[in-house]
């Protein structure tokens, strides 16, 4: 009798402890919704902004691509600002926005303060590293902040493993895993270069955002 106590007891507990996570699991993913909606008007902002700059220079005749970068060129540094927010066309700029849309919702999820210090990081070692050791040319377009978010959601989720960020890692990963292969020399017009900085700005983030945060 007493080992079919020991038994019963055993798997109450069991039965309790998943009841315990399955409830921690609802509110988490609870929450992530609620932050969804809740950033979602901002992250069209983001959006709205991309496309009345498109528009603009496209009635200027695409002149505001000179504030792209121009590689090791001195008034090229300013694009390390400007770059991302211009587009050689609207394909260009359309096929950036929907991953640009859901990682930035991804990346808000963390706060505020954390995508302003995860962007400003992507944007200086993304934009800086194709100055120094870009093609010759001018390196536009938000894709290198794209893989920025990108590499910065994977890298969080494999230090600071939480269920919502793992879930996060694994929807980047299973629908934006063909990003891995913008790293490399592709078209001759894509500034795969920006990638690769744009990537290795969003890891650098991962590890520093936490420590300027804390300060």
């Amino acid at each position: 009798m007493k080992k079919i106590f020991f038994i019963q007891s055993h798997f109450t507990r069991i039965f309790f402890l998943i009841l315990i996570f399955m409830n921690n699991l609802i509110n988490q993913f609870s929450l992530t919704i609620s932050l969804l909606q809740k950033n979602l008007e901002f992250v069209l902002l983001i959006l709205v902004l991309l496309y009345a700059i498109h528009i603009l220079n496209w009635m200027c005749g695409f002149r505001l691509n000179y504030l792209g970068i121009f590689p090791r060129k001195l008034f090229g540094l300013i694009g390390i600002f400007f770059s991302p927010f211009l587009h050689g066309n609207f394909n260009h700029l359309f096929f950036n926005s929907i991953p640009l849309f859901i990682l930035v919702s991804f990346v808000l999820l963390s706060g505020f303060s954390v995508f302003l210090c995860v962007t400003g990081i992507i944007f200086i070692i993304g934009g800086l590293g194709t100055w120094l050791f870009g093609r010759k040319g001018v390196h536009i377009g938000a894709s290198g902040v794209i893989m920025g978010y990108w590499s910065y959601l994977l890298v969080e989720a494999y230090y600071h493993p939480t269920i919502v960020s793992v879930a996060l890692a694994g929807v980047c990963l299973y629908y934006f895993g063909g990003l891995l292969f913008h790293l490399f020399p592709q078209q001759v017009r894509t500034s795969w270069e920006a990638h690769v900085f744009g990537f290795c700005g969003g890891i650098t983030a991962a590890y520093v955002c936490p420590l300027l945060l804390a300060l």
